[in-house]
């Protein structure tokens, strides 16, 4: 078996927060975080605002310093590196961030931000990078009238692809996808997420695809690992996790998303109240104030991941005890499992 491009072990992620004039305390942004990708997979990262997700995703990329753990890169430690060494890794490894706009330098063209990173990194000669530069323009589906433009002259979803070029110039992979599509129009939103699945097949891209929504996350990834609060509370195989969730949390945010097919019979899971502080978090669940099954035992232990089935795992007290009393028989989430084409088709979604 190969080696995957990308390991991830025990990562934790601490700031500290003052409390009072000398104290202090930390706030939890990830802990223990673990998952592999390999070359050519898209592993998604799921949860709630403040689940931990981007952080972890900015700490793959060292654009985050962890506070502990692993990060390996086609077997390369990233954490212990030199910032000469990581200056050479960072080709291998782009970021396609959330809000295009932000993301673009507006004094500065399109053009000359995507042409950027060849110069740095000297993949290319300075007279070589127009060439170069047309070439990815046409490659993400923009034309080379839109390579004199600033961002602000352009579309959402031109944006985003203009971050798309840049993120491919270095010839990654890895890309971080962190929400791509959460601020396009729906119809642009299927054109990008085509875009992407294209590209990855082409160039055997891998991705960690960083969103809150699970019908997309369904479409574009393998696997899924749903974070709460800084923790991963279920992973495995993406419609296995989504259709036959076994934690409450997952189970909640599967029921809080729209029926999509007029057969489909959901399991309604509902989450009370928002999620707790992330500062000095307690040493039990930390889904216990939300939970519809919690009981006092989930109070007084934290439980750590257990697999469930085959690469299946869950972080749940109550599914420790009641399947080591051989009494667990989860009701699947979703009944049947919607079959959906690998592509988004949306009916009259213009060009973008």
């Amino acid at each position: 078996m190969s080696q995957p491009l990308l390991k991830v072990r025990d990562v934790s992620k601490h700031y500290p927060v003052r409390h009072g004039l000398f104290g202090h305390r930390r706030l939890v942004a990830a802990e223990d975080v673990s998952f592999e990708i390999a070359a050519g997979e898209t592993l998604a990262l799921v949860g709630e605002s403040g689940s931990g997700k981007s952080t972890v995703g900015r700490c793959v990329l060292r654009l985050e310093e962890a506070s502990s753990g692993t990060i390996e890169l086609e077997g390369e430690n990233i954490r212990r590196m030199s910032a000469d060494a990581l200056r050479r890794l960072r080709p291998r490894m782009q970021m396609v961030f959330q809000d295009p706009l932000d993301s673009l330098n507006p004094r500065h063209s399109v053009g000359s931000l995507v042409g950027e990173p060849l110069l740095i990194h000297g993949i290319e000669t300075r007279d070589r990078i127009p060439a170069r530069v047309a070439e990815l323009f046409d490659l993400v589906g923009l034309g080379k009238e839109h390579v004199d433009r600033y961002a602000h002259q352009l579309s959402g979803g031109q944006q985003q692809r203009v971050g798309i070029a840049r993120a491919l110039a270095t010839s990654p992979a890895l890309v971080v996808l962190d929400e791509p599509t959460s601020a396009l129009d729906v119809s642009v939103e299927a054109q990008v997420l085509n875009l992407l699945m294209d590209l990855q097949s082409r160039f055997n891209l891998a991705y960690l695809f960083i969103s809150h929504d699970l019908g997309v996350v369904r479409l574009l990834a393998k696997r899924v690992v749903v974070m709460y609060l800084g923790q991963i509370v279920e992973a495995g195989p993406t419609e296995q996790v989504l259709t036959d969730s076994v934690h409450p949390y997952t189970r909640g945010l599967v029921s809080a998303t729209p029926i999509e097919h007029p057969r489909e019979v959901k399991e309604r899971v509902g989450l009370s109240g928002e999620p707790t502080s992330p500062i000095d978090p307690p040493r039990h669940c930390r889904l216990v104030p939300r939970c519809p099954f919690a009981r006092p035992v989930c109070s007084e232990i934290e439980a750590d991941l257990a697999e469930v089935r085959p690469g299946h795992f869950t972080r749940c007290t109550r599914f420790r005890q009641e399947h080591k009393n051989g009494v667990w028989n989860p009701e699947p989430t979703t009944r049947p499992a919607k079959a959906g084409s690998p592509q988004v088709d949306l009916a009259g979604a213009g060009a973008e």
